[in-house]
């Protein structure tokens, strides 16, 4: 009778490599554990330093005092529009008055019955710019009308010259007619107006109103001066009037203010950023019995490092020419949480009684002497540019020993998979061999027991 062998030849469990190369991976289970933990520590890095870089890129755009200041004007008129340009505008009341607005040469010609239908003829229109220079535009059969006409004159983006067809509104029979103007408006842009050459034509094209360009004149605190354009830069500091309609004997009064309440909402802006900060650091530090420190920052010298520079750029002196001053004068200081809290019916009453002293607090003032003193956002800018900076930032630091870490890890795992992968092609070669061994001494074994004979694997029990 043949000895019992189990699922195989040999006895051995089928899953016998499964279960070796699952002891052989503890080692890697282990180092992906924990990569997982620094990757972890990485990613929170990472959320730090978002909130980081979301504080300087405010500071970015507002850093002197021409940027972070808001200005409001007060001028409610129809006859002119304005806009205001906050780096160049300085605060202050300014009385205009619209007398006459500017005009561009503009002609109009004979009316026709249709604008499609009408045939000019062939020929050419000649003119003459502001500047001197002759220009001549051909019409040939093809865009001898009204409408071909324009066509091929406002095709020409070059001859300064546009063309638009029109229906007078009037009874006749011949309402429709051609409109050119010059592009541009003021006495310095006068035109002599177009000649028709044409010939062979069914309908005669003549000019037959005409209007010479003109500047606009404006009063300015009394005293009159001509400009060339509707649109007008350079009267008041900053200011843009977009000129509507002439408005002879009304003044208009345009009032360059601060304003006090976006300067609120910008500074609650940035102690809302700051916050988000410290809120981080705080979260990280609150440890509980199931704080998995090692997932985690807390207790990390890196959040003592940050908390306590930034503390530092908000507590720092200011120096203005109104004598050290700190950002608390403004109506920010630390709560017992450990965030910031912002006044602003404080900082609103400062703004309105000093507008220049919170300037200074806030981004420093150039002294007479030709230098410039750091105000808060100053300190506090390079307090998160030495923090993020490029390689030796303690946030970028962190983050590139952090990555360091994972990577090492990830070359030691990968090395370890080909080692295991080798191993489990050789430990099945293994196996397999000694299957065919112990198959083979089976059939020898059946065949001499058929003989008559013991089995050699009878006996080898």
């Amino acid at each position: 009778m043949g000895i019992a062998f189990g699922s195989i030849n040999t006895g051995l469990p089928k899953d016998i490599v499964k279960k070796i190369m699952a002891a052989e991976r503890i080692p890697i289970n282990s180092m992906e554990t924990r990569k997982s933990k620094v990757s972890d520590k990485k990613k929170l890095i990472s959320e730090l330093s978002t909130l980081v870089e979301e504080v300087r890129g405010f500071l970015a755009t507002n850093i002197n005092a021409r940027s972070f200041r808001e200005l409001k004007i007060n001028a409610s008129n129809e006859a002119v529009g304005v806009t205001i340009d906050k780096n160049a505008a300085n605060v202050g009341n300014t009385s205009i008055e619209v007398t006459q607005l500017a005009k561009k040469s503009s002609a109009m010609t004979s009316g026709f019955e249709d604008p499609e239908q009408s045939y000019l003829g062939v020929g050419y229109i000649s003119y003459k710019l502001p500047d001197g220079s002759d220009k001549e535009i051909y019409i040939d059969s093809d865009s001898s009308s009204l409408r071909g006409v324009a066509k091929v004159i406002n095709g020409d983006q070059e001859n300064g010259l546009n063309a638009n067809v029109v229906n007078d509104g009037s009874d006749s029979e011949t309402p429709w007619r051609l409109i050119l103007s010059l592009d541009e408006t003021g006495d310095s842009n006068k035109a002599e107006f177009p000649y028709f050459y044409f010939v062979d034509g069914d309908d005669d094209l003549f000019l037959e109103f005409e209007r010479p360009a003109q500047d606009a004149k404006i009063k300015i605190d009394g005293f009159e001066v001509e400009v060339t354009s509707n649109k007008v830069k350079d009267l008041i500091p900053g200011v843009t009037l977009d000129l509507k309609k002439a408005k002879p004997g009304e003044e208009i009064n345009i009032d360059v203010a601060e304003d006090v309440e976006a300067v609120t909402t910008k500074l609650g802006d940035l102690v809302e950023r700051i916050n988000a900060v410290f809120k981080f650091i705080k979260d990280q530090n609150t440890l509980t019995e199931e704080t998995d420190t090692s997932r985690t920052l807390g207790g990390d010298i890196i959040l003592q490092t940050l908390e306590s520079r930034l503390r530092g750029a908000i507590f720092k002196d200011v120096k203005t020419k109104f004598g050290s001053h700190r950002l608390g004068s403004l109506g920010v200081s630390f709560s017992r949480e450990g965030t910031l809290t912002f006044d602003q019916d404080k900082f609103s009453a400062q703004v309105k009684d000093n507008s220049e002293l919170i300037a200074q607090v806030l981004t420093g003032y150039y002294t007479p002497e030709g230098g410039k003193t750091t105000g808060f956002m100053d300190n506090l800018n390079d307090t998160l540019n030495k923090a993020l900076r490029y390689p030796d930032g303690i946030l970028s630091s962190r983050k590139k020993t952090l990555q360091g870490k994972i990577d090492q890890m990830d070359r030691r795992i990968e090395q370890k998979e080909r080692m295991l992968t080798q191993k489990e092609k050789m430990l099945k070669q293994k196996f397999a061999r000694l299957e065919g061994t112990i198959s083979r001494i089976k059939n020898q074994g059946a065949g001499l027991a058929g003989m008559g004979g013991a089995s050699p694997v009878q006996q080898l029990g």
